[in-house]
């Protein structure tokens, strides 16, 4: 495919791409692309005639409904993630992960701010969980580099099946808060919880909101409302932490992210408003749902992979 670049410094020459390109670079509005050897910056009008109308409605669709999920229960990594590797085969795993988490705190940010208007959070309790978080989730993002995340696949298979059925027996699960924990042990065993799970997202990432939901329910013994209220905002900063990581390396392709935050955000919002509206009981049965879903799409891929 013939593409006109534009080398920093010199005049327009042509140069063959094949995309989707490999280390896809952004910098002050435009790619950098790096091919034998020589750096070209490739304007962003023309990025976007590499992309066919209808990979970027799968896209926008899929984004605006993993929008949606995770701003009920999480777990919207399922379908967003997937989205981007099967759209854009080809690009490296790092520039896919930075991607995804640039729209993925776009759209959990505004949920965290919806859930906030609604639910008293108490502060110094999320402080801890984020800072957990925070640094966990920053040390998961720099290990990507260093180790496949697919070897997590059997373990994390193992825990969604033991989630689905413990949450489907209990049905009383989340309905109202059982425990009463004081604030020393919901920072104690909260501040795990978040470090646990905060690495994973930063390693790995999908799923990690239902794992804070459910953590939040089980361990700190909130309501499945507030589990998600917490779930966003701890989300948020772990989201944060591994994007550090990932714009600073130059992994992420900014006018894909700029499409899928867009959709994100409008699928937070509408599912963080129906949560609000319709308790806890939607949002368990959503969780479910969830799930189940994540379920199928890690025992096939096992089972492809063996």
């Amino acid at each position: 495919m013939e593409a006109n670049f534009f080398k920093k410094g010199a005049p327009e020459k042509n140069c063959t791409l094949h995309l989707p390109g490999r280390e896809l670079m952004y910098r002050k509005l435009y790619f950098r692309i790096h091919t034998n050897n020589q750096l070209y910056d490739m304007p962003l009008n023309e990025i976007l005639e590499h992309y066919s109308a209808l990979t970027l409605l799968w896209l926008i669709l899929l984004s605006f409904t993993a929008g949606f999920l995770d701003a009920v229960v999480g777990g919207g990594g399922l379908i967003q993630l997937p989205a981007l590797l099967i759209n854009l085969p080809g690009t490296p795993l790092p520039t896919i992960f930075g991607t995804n988490k640039i729209a993925s705190l776009a759209g959990t940010s505004v949920a965290a701010w919806q859930y906030s208007r609604r639910i008293r959070f108490n502060w110094t309790l999320l402080g801890v969980l984020s800072v957990c978080a925070f640094a966990s989730s920053f040390t998961g993002a720099k290990t990507v580099s260093y180790v496949n995340p697919a070897t997590l696949k059997p373990a994390i298979l193992v825990i969604l099946i033991l989630m689905a059925v413990y949450t489907y027996i209990r049905k009383d699960l989340g309905s109202v808060q059982r425990k009463h924990l004081s604030l020393r042990q919901q920072a104690l065993y909260g501040g795990v919880l978040a470090a646990v799970i905060g690495f994973y997202d930063g390693f790995f990432g999908p799923g990690t909101g239902s794992f804070f939901v459910l953590g939040f329910v089980v361990i700190l013994g909130f309501e499945f409302v507030t589990a998600s209220a917490y779930s966003k905002m701890v989300n948020c900063i772990t989201n944060l932490s591994a994007l550090v990581v990932f714009v600073s390396q130059g992994n992420y392709i900014l006018e894909i992210a700029l499409l899928l935050s867009v959709c994100n955000i409008a699928g937070n919002l509408t599912g963080s408003r129906m949560a609000l509206r319709k308790g806890n009981e939607f949002v368990r049965i959503i969780f479910l749902v969830v799930v189940s879903l994540m379920i199928l799409r890690y025992g096939y891929d096992l089972f492809t992979e063996w």
